[in-house]
């Protein structure tokens, strides 16, 4: 008789459904482990809650998801699931994205429009506890203690989708744009961030640039729509 494969315990988070479906049945090819899809998360709140409760080996983690995006998931599990592997699956190859994922504790980094079986090599390389780049991410230096070079690859559009938006303002200019929503003016930012009137007014215009925006409506317009403040 053939030698049992080792169970798998896995955990999907990704908003679309039939990539679900896919990626379930991408799983059960694998010749190395049997993987076992113990939940479906749909939302970044739905993936911690699984994580919690079905304590899963691998968690295949998309990045841009409704309520909670994957960066924001990886900073609130943080490292206290030690046993936990976690490889993103995401469309996003920019560097920057790809570098915070991995500070924020991914494992792992793998491009949707790989081909099935470079996923799957991703998935079964993940969980035997190696860092994995996948084909076509970019990310020179090191990873986890890994040195990893590569060639220089073309970012996504910077704004492409909310996601995307969000990750290219700083924390301070968060902080600024909320503040902006809360109809403060330069003086009132300033002194409640303990900074001078013109560094609000820099930070003002940059997250007006950021946003492809001219005045303070389009602004705050940009701002809800993306979900921003």
């Amino acid at each position: 008789m053939p030698e049992a494969l080792v169970v798998k315990r896995v955990v999907l988070a990704d908003d679309h459904p039939i990539l679900m479906i896919a990626l379930s049945s991408l799983l059960h090819t694998s010749k190395k482990y049997k993987f076992e899809v113990v939940a479906k998360a749909y939302n970044g709140e739905e993936a911690l809650h699984a994580v919690r409760a079905f304590l899963p080996d691998l968690l295949i983690l998309d990045l841009n998801m409704p309520q909670l995006d994957g960066l924001s998931v990886l900073d609130r599990l943080g490292s206290k699931w030690s046993n936990l592997h976690i490889c993103v699956l995401s469309a996003y190859d920019d560097c920057k994205i790809v570098r915070q994922a991995f500070r924020k504790g991914a494992d792992g980094y793998v491009l949707k429009q790989s081909s099935p079986s470079d996923i799957l090599k991703a998935f079964e390389d993940v969980v035997e506890g190696n860092t994995v780049l996948g084909q076509g991410v970019a990310l020179p230096g090191q990873v986890n203690g890994h040195t990893v070079h590569h060639a220089h690859i073309s970012s996504s559009n910077c704004f492409a989708d909310a996601f995307i938006r969000r990750q290219k303002l700083t924390k301070r200019e968060l902080e600024v744009l909320r503040l902006i929503s809360q109809a403060m003016s330069n003086k009132e930012i300033a002194k409640k961030l303990y900074i001078s009137d013109q560094t609000v007014s820099v930070h003002r215009k940059n997250i007006m640039r950021k946003l492809g925006v001219t005045n303070t409506a389009g602004l705050l317009k940009a701002a809800y729509e993306n979900a921003l403040i």
